[in-house]
């Protein structure tokens, strides 16, 4: 984190009464927010990936997942999904950010930081006009093959930047499937949207998810998501729980967790 562009903070009294974003953004800068929004942000990504998993289970019985899209397909659920795309979007690039300036030296922490926000913004825009039109279909294999080329790109260049430092292979790895999703989260929003009805059709989406291709893409944003979330989770209980055993039990949990989620997963992917 760039500390030469953090304000002054200021300590909160014991048992001062909860303030807003613009409080904290006043006496602890901006970087607090952007801070606790990643760690959130990060919460909901995984959340939205059980949802995904929850949804997929469906699709032994056409009926049942053609019922649920029905639903989903309403204005309200709709809507929740566009809402959804801000946070996680937010994680996604600010993660960047974060690469950027821990692997690459990118000092203009500030400048950066304010591109998140407009690129959030910008992101959200272009996910609103393909939600509301649903008319755009591209070519699933080659669309996918495009974005695994780039996305195995980038994280090759970070795995070279990173294979002679001194940090924990743990904390590597989460950096390293952090610019992976980089790439894959955002591909993956403008895919639903540019493919509409495939990623609504029960039909489709076993046919899509018969390509090897697809079936690696899936696993590979699976496995990723969940160790990024289960390392996130382990910061942030280091950060806040005091004590080591405590610390461990959770971290065990969620591990059980998150591998439980990955075998779920996998196996739903591949028996489609």
């Amino acid at each position: 984190m760039n500390t030469t562009a953090i304000r002054p903070t200021t300590r909160l009294n014991p048992g001062e009464r909860f303030h807003g974003p613009s409080f904290y953004m006043q006496t602890r800068g901006i970087y607090f927010i952007l801070s606790w929004g990643h760690r959130l942000s990060g919460i909901l990504l995984v959340v939205f990936v059980w949802f995904h998993i929850y949804t997929l289970s469906s699709l032994t019985n056409t009926a049942v997942y053609q019922a649920k899209m029905l639903i989903y397909n309403g204005f309200v659920f709709r809507l929740l999904e566009w809402f959804l795309v801000l946070p996680v979007i937010f994680h996604t690039l600010n993660g960047g950010r974060l690469i950027l300036y821990e692997s690459f030296q990118v000092r203009r922490d500030d400048l950066v930081a304010g591109w998140v926000i407009k690129l959030c913004g910008i992101f959200a825009a272009l996910m609103g006009v393909l939600m509301l039109s649903g008319d755009q279909v591209v070519s699933a294999f080659f669309y996918w093959l495009a974005t695994l080329l780039l996305a195995l790109t980038v994280t090759v260049v970070l795995v070279e930047r990173l294979r002679k430092t001194a940090h924990a292979k743990q904390w590597k790895l989460q950096r390293i499937t952090g610019i992976f999703l980089l790439v894959m989260i955002p591909a993956h929003f403008l895919f639903m949207h540019l493919n509409d009805q495939m990623a609504r059709d029960a039909g489709e989406v076993a046919a899509r998810l018969q390509l090897p291709l697809i079936r690696l893409i899936d696993v590979a944003l699976l496995l990723a998501v969940l160790y990024h979330g289960w390392y996130g989770l382990n910061s942030v209980t280091a950060d806040y729980i005091p004590g080591k055993r405590a610390r461990m039990s959770l971290s065990a949990v969620t591990a059980v967790v998150m591998v439980l989620s990955a075998g779920f997963g996998i196996r739903l992917l591949v028996g489609v």
